[in-house]
């Protein structure tokens, strides 16, 4: 379980997340979405243990973060994975090996063990017999699907996903949440998505949360998103204008 409690983020004076309190359920999908610059992967930095909010609690798994040291949070990052935006990875490292990146890093796995892993693991994301092909040899999705074998490659207990859909086609983008729905199923893992695709967060998510202006305007289940009354919500999600009305109630 992910639980952020009156988080407050601030950076050179300009305040990036403001008062958000934010609980994900062990096992839950959760889709973080909002416009660009409104703090979404700040959010998985903090969970991650990458930034220290400037105020605030983060508890990911009944610890408390915020004041740990990093060899300390080296041993909470162990029970993460990440799956970047552009998928970061090692362009001089095959897809094997990146997959096995950490388990020779962090675990005493012997390297028969570590390559059942690779291959189990590719075989998940649907790449079977790719360990020895190169990153540049990869398309845009195939290189998400080798991310997030390397994400999932040590059985984390949370998956972190930054715009894992970004330069997509759709039927990549789909194939893409399919995955992430599947991983969840496979290892039992919460998972986190930022993304600002409405498709795919309607298609994953157990719960979404929209931040906006540094603050979360509203969190619930996709069709209580869909149903949402909330003009701000309701412009992004549907790409409508939004308008006033007499009343000083906003239309859309």
């Amino acid at each position: 379980m992910i639980r952020l409690v009156n988080v407050n983020m601030e950076f050179r004076g300009k305040q990036i997340l403001k008062d958000i309190n934010l609980t994900i359920e062990q096992g839950e999908i959760m889709v973080i979405i909002g416009p660009s610059g409104s703090g979404k992967s700040t959010l998985l930095r903090l969970i991650i243990g990458l930034l220290k909010p400037t105020a605030g609690e983060i508890w990911v798994n009944n610890r408390e973060i915020t004041g740990l040291t990093e060899d300390e949070l080296g041993r909470i990052r162990l029970e993460m994975g990440m799956v970047f935006q552009y998928s970061a990875l090692f362009d001089s490292m095959s897809v094997g090996e990146n997959v096995a990146f950490g388990l020779r890093q962090h675990t005493d796995m012997s390297e028969a063990e570590i390559l059942r892993t690779i291959r189990r693991k590719l075989r998940m994301v649907g790449l079977r017999g790719q360990e020895n092909a190169m990153p540049s040899e990869l398309s845009g999705g195939m290189k998400k699907r080798v991310s997030l074998a390397r994400a999932i490659a040590i059985n984390p207990h949370i998956v972190l996903y930054d715009e894992p859909t970004a330069g997509l086609d759709p039927i990549m983008a789909n194939t893409i949440d399919r995955m992430i729905v599947s991983t969840r199923r496979m290892i039992d893992a919460t998972s986190v998505v930022v993304t600002h695709n409405m498709s795919s967060a309607f298609r994953i998510a157990d719960r979404i949360a929209m931040i906006h202006n540094g603050s979360i305007i509203e969190a619930g289940t996709p069709d209580s998103f869909k149903q949402s009354e909330n003009p701000i919500v309701a412009k992004f999600i549907r790409g409508a204008t939004v308008l006033p009305e007499r009343k000083g109630r906003a239309r859309v």
